[in-house]
Order: C-alpha cells, then structure tokens, then sequence
C-alpha cells in the first residue's frame, strides 16, 4: 500500500513540474503568465513564444503524463504483493491497467493543479495525451496526428485539443468493437471521462471560438484584455 501511495504521489510531482515557465525564463527570459492569457500551459507557450518553444513545452507535457502511465506504474505493479491485487483495484478492472491509469491521473491533476506553480496550472490535454499513449499507444498516436493536422490548418491549439480529445475514445470504440481488438473496458470508459473533463476544461475557448476571438499559434505576446483575464485563469492545456 505504501508503495504504490508513493508512486502516485511521484506521479503528481512530476505532473507538477511548470514546464511552460521553465522553458519560458531559460531560453527567452519570458514569464508566460505575464503575457497572453496569462497561464503556464501549452497553449500560451505557442501564443507567446511561437511553435518551436511551444512544441518543447508540449513535448514536455506529454513525457510528464506518459513516464507515470508507462515506467511509474510498472513499478508500483512489481511492489505490489499479489493478496492485495484485489482489494486495490475496483472490481472488473485489470489491476495493471488501473495502475497505469491512476498513476498517468495523477500526473494530469498536478498538471492542472500544480504544487510548484501555487496550484494553477493548465486543462491537462498535452498531459493526458502522454498519460493516455503509456495505456494505449495505438489510439492516441491517431489522437496526436489529429491535433497535429488542426493545429497546421486553423493554428488553434485549443480547437486541436479538444478534438484529439473528443476522436480518443471514438478510436477506442472502432478498435475494441470494430476491429476486435483487446482493449480493457476500464480504458474505454476511463477515455470518455478524461475527453469529457478537456473539452470542458475548454469552455472558455469553446466561446472565443465562437466569437471569433481565440488567439491562434504565434499570434505574439500581448496581454489579452482584463475582460478576458478571469475567465481564463488557469485555463491552458
């Protein structure tokens, strides 16, 4: 039991590193969240620093989510003791598929509420994208080639976010039913929960999008108006 509090507990850490904020003082002594939209994700680093800096970021973001899901919860899998195999995972769940999906959770919450960043963090999309690819590889890579061809024709991260988001669990369904593919129930119902969570995490963009008003990639570093501001706060990928 120690053990595995442990690992989800490094988990959240990790998932807690500010990597926009890093990237943003080391190389270009900017702070994201004076600028744009004022938060430290994915989605102001492209807005503020342009594609390459955001690209890092995102790359970040995404081995922050994938290294809990794929190496942490393989760990805490050998260190658990098999008598307790049952009473921790819920019942119908594979136990090494809810570990690596509580370990890659984890990750995603101290994305969105970072210790190292005062708890205000981003909406979890780059991190949950590298959560969900340590679970199944298969379906998200077809996610990331989706948010890839959105962000290259419309460059709205937000839009390409939520629809990568919204084809994950689409994709799961088509392997496991269509193709007859073994993929665990749990990380089917698991997909729809944490899509779900992004696109409303979103909803802010959701109606900048509507109003013509959503910042796109490289769009610069000016300041968003302070109309905007609250709305947005801690609102990033």
């Amino acid at each position: 039991m120690l053990s595995t509090v442990t690992v989800l507990f490094i988990s959240y850490l990790m998932g807690s590193i500010p990597s926009a904020i890093w990237v943003g003082k080391i190389f270009k002594g900017v702070d994201v969240r004076e600028h744009g939209s004022g938060n430290a994700g994915t989605t102001n680093t492209f807005r503020v620093l342009g594609v390459p800096f955001g690209i890092t970021v995102f790359v970040m973001d995404f081995m922050k989510g994938f290294v809990p899901s794929f190496w942490l919860s393989a760990l805490a899998f050998t260190l658990i003791d098999a008598p307790f195999n049952g009473p921790l995972a819920p019942p119908l769940w594979d136990v090494e598929a809810f570990l690596k999906i509580s370990c890659g959770l984890f990750a995603v919450i101290g994305h969105m509420f970072p210790v190292f960043a005062n708890f205000k963090g981003g909406k979890g999309a780059a991190t949950a994208c590298g959560m969900l690819f340590g679970v199944e590889p298969i379906s998200i890579s077809i996610s990331a080639a989706i948010f890839v061809i959105v962000i290259l024709v419309t460059k709205y991260v937000s839009l390409a976010s939520m629809l990568s988001s919204f084809f994950y669990p689409i994709t799961l369904l088509i392997m496991k039913y269509g193709l007859g593919i073994d993929v665990d129930g749990s990380i089917i119902i698991f997909s729809v929960l944490v899509a779900s969570g992004i696109i409303y995490r979103h909803k802010s963009n959701i109606q900048r999008l509507k109003d013509g008003t959503e910042s796109k990639v490289g769009s610069g570093n000016k300041k968003e108006s302070e109309e905007e501001q609250p709305a947005t706060a801690g609102a990033e990928v």
